[in-house]
């Protein structure tokens, strides 16, 4: 059902026959990264938050960790993440598969800049084995984004 959803909303954008179904699961980072054969911080997470309005969405690169600090600025509230009951109930994908595309009426997606250091990204598309390559410029478009903010650190490079 989540898989129908999201290829439905991106096949509105005539680009469901992009999507990648896999044999393995691609429900972490380094799994997609892994079956994608890409590098970790390419993989667009999507993360789910519990604020008193709902459930939002914030899609980030996938080597970025949410800052606490500047998640509280920008919405005035501690990042809560729901349980995977309520992740599946409020968003509509169940969690590994969790992607901005055919979710739920009224839950907000929001858009890091971490993402904004790639030409292309992988979202998931629903599921624990699939993704979409798509550009930052589609991935917006596609997604219904709100806005991009800065909520993320990114790691200290090695020295």
């Amino acid at each position: 059902m989540s898989m129908e959803r999201a290829r439905a909303h991106l096949a509105a954008f005539g680009v469901a026959e992009r999507i990648q179904e896999f044999d393995v699961s691609s429900a972490t980072v380094d799994l997609a990264a892994q079956a994608l054969g890409v590098e970790g911080a390419r993989i667009a997470k999507t993360l789910s938050f519990k604020l008193d309005s709902g459930c939002i969405l914030v899609v980030a690169a996938g080597d970025a960790r949410i800052d606490n600090h500047k998640f509280k600025e920008q919405f005035h509230k501690k990042a809560t993440m729901p349980s995977p009951d309520e992740v599946l109930e409020q968003i509509g994908h169940p969690v590994g598969g969790v992607c901005p595309f055919g979710i739920n009426d009224g839950v907000d997606v929001y858009l890091d800049e971490s993402l904004k250091r790639f030409v292309t990204v992988f979202p998931a598309a629903g599921t624990a084995n699939s993704a979409i390559e798509l550009t930052i410029d589609e991935l917006y478009r596609f997604s219904g984004a709100k806005c991009w903010i800065d909520v993320c650190k990114l790691p200290v490079p090695a020295e």
